[in-house]
């Protein structure tokens, strides 16, 4: 057994670290986030197409834009919203 593994007493049998997350566990956390931060981005997008209706000041064709971008704005927060309980669900599983 190397000297590193007897002082800090990672590595056991064979040189197989015990504790280490298992690659579904990597996978789904860093697609959690992926899709955390995409929520934002949509979020994000909502304020700003509202910030956007907000000032159309009457102009039809602005507050047709905005209101495309709402629609968008929503449709994507509840894509983030179910794929992330999908991935949860499944690395839950696994």
């Amino acid at each position: 057994m190397p000297l590193f593994s007897l002082i800090v007493g990672v590595a056991h049998a064979g040189g197989i670290i015990e504790d280490a997350p298992s690659v579904s566990s990597i996978l789904g956390n860093a697609l959690s986030f992926v899709l955390l931060m995409a929520g934002a981005v949509a979020i994000l997008s909502f304020v700003v197409s509202g910030i956007l209706y907000v000032t159309a000041s009457g102009d039809e064709s602005r507050m047709r834009q905005a209101k495309s971008a709402m629609i968008f704005s929503v449709i994507g927060i509840a894509v983030c919203l179910s794929a992330l309980l999908v991935v949860r669900t499944v690395v839950g599983v696994v």
